[in-house]
Order: structure tokens, then sequence, then C-alpha cells
């Protein structure tokens, strides 16, 4: 019962942030896409800009300062380059964001998380 309640948790958690990017000017070209190295939680894109979105939802603020890590950010980041030519054309730019996410506080919106 907890594995199905942490993924509705994470579903409502990806739905808050891709309606929080929405509000910030972005279109969400996709959720929860899947590949052999990863998985990429939201497909965003603004302007030139095309961004791999790793959303975590936690119950307590004080818990979001732990809940991304290299490990994760590198999952995140191989899922990207895997799938980023279905997303971008020549010259657009890409990169990893990380939206924070927990009751009674705004997304903490980390862009361009991941450099290698």
């Amino acid at each position: 019962m907890k594995r199905q309640q942490a993924e509705r948790r994470g579903r409502q958690g990806e739905a808050r942030a891709a309606a929080w990017l929405r509000l910030k000017g972005w279109s969400i070209l996709d959720k929860r896409v899947k590949t052999p190295v990863g998985e990429v939680d939201l497909v965003a894109k603004r302007g030139r800009l095309v961004a791999f979105v790793e959303v975590k939802w936690r119950k307590r603020k004080e818990d979001l300062d732990l809940a991304i890590d290299e490990y994760r950010l590198r999952r995140v980041a191989a899922a990207a380059e895997s799938v980023a030519h279905n997303y971008a054309r020549d010259g657009e730019d890409l990169r990893v964001d990380v939206i924070l996410l927990a009751p009674g506080c705004f997304p903490r919106h980390i862009t361009n998380a991941w450099q290698p």
C-alpha cells in the first residue's frame, strides 16, 4: 500500500509541477518519459530552451534538501540525453532542471541542476 501511495503522490507532484511551469510560460511536451537508462518526469519547453525536469515531492519542507543527489541527477541526465533528439531542434538549448515540492511552500525550481 505504501508503494501505491508514493506513486500517487509522485503523480500529483508532477501534475503540480507541470501546472506551475505552465504558469511560468512553459509548454509541457511530455510526461514520464521512460528510457532504458532512467526516467524523465517532465519535458518542458520555453522559447528555444528544452528542459528535462526531475520532480521531487516530500511531506515536509525540511526534507527537500535531501530529495535530490548526484546519482539521481546522473540518471535523469542520461535519460534526457537518450531522448533529446525527440524534443529539441538544431540550435535549441537543453538542460536538466529539478522542481522540489512540499505542502505549504512554493515550488523550488533549480535550473540547470546537472553540470557534469
